[in-house]
């Protein structure tokens, strides 16, 4: 079997894989890291983002051994190391936008991709179409788009610090 070392959260792992182990699998499976979320199985619904040396990526189009050498960043390694929350988190919470959470963990990593490669900002317009790989069913995404909305200038100024 296939050895996957992979840096997740800041912590290197090295894990035997079967070839066919989808990246959501090796992240909930085998370091139990259980905030990246299954949804679909199908790539339709972004339950399962993550990011992958900066970018979002649905892990679950991701055999683990794609990510072997990456840095893997999931909901779990988000947050300051005091506890503090980051800036989208704060700002989910802070505009009530989730409801059973299931969907969160992936639409907070979608959403902090699409914010951080967007220094000149986007209107609600542009952040509703940013999230069409990511579904909601117990929403109607406004608080969401509330939330991410205003975490923009929250993001961008702790970028340039």
């Amino acid at each position: 079997m296939p050895q996957v070392t992979l840096t997740v959260n800041g912590k290197t792992s090295s894990v035997e894989v079967e070839a066919r182990t989808l990246l959501v699998e090796l992240l909930r499976d085998k370091l139990g890291l259980t905030g990246t979320h299954v949804g679909c199985d199908t790539s339709q619904c972004g339950a399962c983002v993550v990011h992958i040396d900066g970018n979002s990526v649905k892990a679950c189009t991701m055999l683990a051994v794609q990510a072997d050498g990456t840095k893997v960043t999931t909901i779990e390694g988000i947050a300051a190391a005091d506890g503090t929350l980051h800036p989208m988190q704060e700002m989910f919470r802070e505009h009530h936008a989730l409801q059973c959470g299931f969907c969160t963990p992936g639409m907070v990593m979608s959403a902090i991709d699409l914010v951080a490669k967007s220094p000149q900002g986007l209107s609600q317009d542009e952040i509703r179409h940013g999230l069409e790989g990511n579904l909601c069913r117990c929403t109607g995404y406004h608080n969401i788009v509330k939330a991410i909305d205003a975490s923009q200038s929250l993001m961008h100024a702790k970028a340039a610090e």
